[in-house]
């Protein structure tokens, strides 16, 4: 409960509304007074609530509650509001995110969360949106009439399956605390991906409900940053999210050889769109290179972006010969209705290529986070920073490309399978700790968490069942706080053995 004013020239006080008892007595103390200040101050900068809080108990003495510092209730939707999660396939192109996000924007909706990633050739967006029936209608609508969009649903009501991807680095030192976090961690079923003195680092995977219990629960032990995707949607057994695809009649088994496979062409016009029976999202007579229009289908999950030489892929501008790399960036923005379609469209005016987009709330109230995947050069990302500067919203910009960070990614994969081929199907999704969230006659859902490497190894051995739905969250990152990881060892010199 939180501290009221103080009328020291009554000598009175009184808590959060609160009369004082009938003793009279005033039990504030001078350290109390203090708190009250900050608290004060705080509230006149827009900040959250202290860290420190009173609380008035039965008996009328004044008890701190601790809390993290930056304190967050949710806020109940506006009358006639609901909150819509969209789907929208798209062929991939540079631009379209900017566009899409444009479409939101020139109407006022503010986007809770979105994720971007690539399925087959193209890509998938999952948007949750708050607004009425007839808002979301017109979004739907509006989204439907833009070039290259192929198909758009508002799957509310639809039997799903949601998963978001958390990462909360807490401020725990060694000690019992450090203990009591992580056995609360147990019970959320977190992964522990970061060590140091003073910090933990842990990864939560499961929907949006447990992600914030997770969140609201660790809360008290101080959040220092925190990563958060959009939700990704698969719908449940048979369905599918594009009611036109066709299941092939027979399913390959994983003794098939791959070689048998047709190839796809990068344009979705191979052997397999003829037949109708491969690409999922292919477009005919779509041959304009897409913005993960990299290499061939059958290199979609690859964690670099093709040739590292072809720098006409990072910008039109680009000289060949460059040092080409893909940058992971953090942007901090303010939540408001439009921002991201500021910051989307600083790339595509300057002809960028978004790799993958992460979109959730930040530790802080009222702020968001951005994460991207942008490949480019050294002297076209430090251009990118100065652009993304001026923008009134944006509060921090990070390029966490050359420090040591964690970076993970979840994916959904919905592959075909014959009651005799799930144990073969489980047995996989064991090996790389993959979960099995959905099981129907003739398919099945697993959820994956990892770096892009192992998720294109998991999605090559499913390849001959068949993959039928593939939905993906985009990379998310924070900085290591223990200073070390793979790529920062390859650049020192380790003690050698002998």
């Amino acid at each position: 409960m939180k501290l009221g004013t103080i009328k020291s020239a009554e000598n009175k006080c009184a808590v959060s509304k609160r009369p004082v008892p009938s003793s009279g007595k005033c039990n504030l103390r001078f350290s109390d007074i203090r708190v009250q200040r900050h608290h004060r101050q705080a509230t006149v900068l827009g900040l959250a609530s202290p860290s420190l809080s009173l609380e008035s108990g039965s008996n009328g003495r004044v008890e701190e509650r601790t809390a993290d510092v930056y304190v967050r209730e949710p806020i109940p939707l506006q009358e006639g509001e609901e909150k819509h999660v969209i789907s929208i396939f798209v062929a991939d192109e540079s631009g379209l995110i900017n566009r899409v996000a444009g479409v939101f924007g020139r109407r006022g909706a503010n986007i809770e969360s979105l994720a971007v990633g690539l399925t087959r050739d193209k890509a998938l967006f999952t948007i949750v949106v708050n607004g009425t029936q007839n808002t979301i209608a017109n979004l739907v609508k509006q989204l439907s009439k833009l070039v290259k969009v192929r198909y758009v649903e508002d799957i509310t009501n639809e039997i799903r399956i949601e998963r978001e991807l958390l990462l909360l680095k807490l401020a725990v030192p060694v000690g019992p605390i450090r203990t009591e976090v992580m056995q609360i961690a147990e019970i959320f079923r977190c992964k522990v991906v970061d060590v140091s003195d003073s910090t933990l680092t842990l990864c939560v995977t499961g929907d949006p409900g447990k992600c914030a219990a997770a969140e609201k629960t660790m809360r008290r032990y101080g959040i220092l940053e925190m990563a958060r995707t959009g939700r990704i949607c698969l719908k449940r057994g048979a369905n599918r999210l594009e009611p036109d695809f066709r299941v092939p009649e027979s399913t390959p088994t994983a003794s098939s050889s791959r070689e048998q496979q047709q190839p796809i062409s990068r344009n979705g016009s191979g052997d397999h769109s003829e037949t109708g029976k491969a690409d999922l999202f292919s477009v005919d007579g779509d041959d304009m290179p897409g913005v993960w229009d990299i290499k061939t289908v059958s290199d979609i999950l690859e964690p670099t972006f093709g040739d590292i030489n072809s720098a006409e892929l990072a910008s039109p501008h680009a000289v060949p010969g460059d040092s080409f790399v893909a940058h992971t960036l953090n942007i901090d923005v303010q939540d408001i209705a439009g921002v991201l379609n500021q910051v989307t469209g600083v790339f595509a005016r300057r002809g960028y290529n978004i790799q993958s987009l992460a979109v959730g709330p930040s530790e802080r109230s009222g702020m968001s986070r951005i994460c991207m995947l942008v490949p480019g050069t050294e002297e076209s990302i430090s251009k990118l920073f100065k652009q993304l500067s001026k923008l009134v919203y944006v509060q921090k910009m990070v390029d966490l490309t050359h420090l040591p960070f964690i970076k993970r990614e979840l994916l959904l994969v919905k592959v075909s399978c014959t009651a005799a081929q799930r144990g073969e199907v489980r047995n996989l999704a064991e090996i790389f700790r993959a979960d099995i969230l959905d099981v129907s006659s003739n398919s099945m859902i697993i959820e994956i968490v990892g770096k892009e490497d192992k998720l294109k190894a998991l999605t090559d051995l499913l390849e001959p069942y068949g993959v039928m739905e593939i939905a993906r969250t985009g990379r998310i990152a924070l900085p290591r706080e223990s200073g070390l990881d793979n790529e920062y060892l390859q650049k020192m010199v380790t003690t050698r053995v002998f």
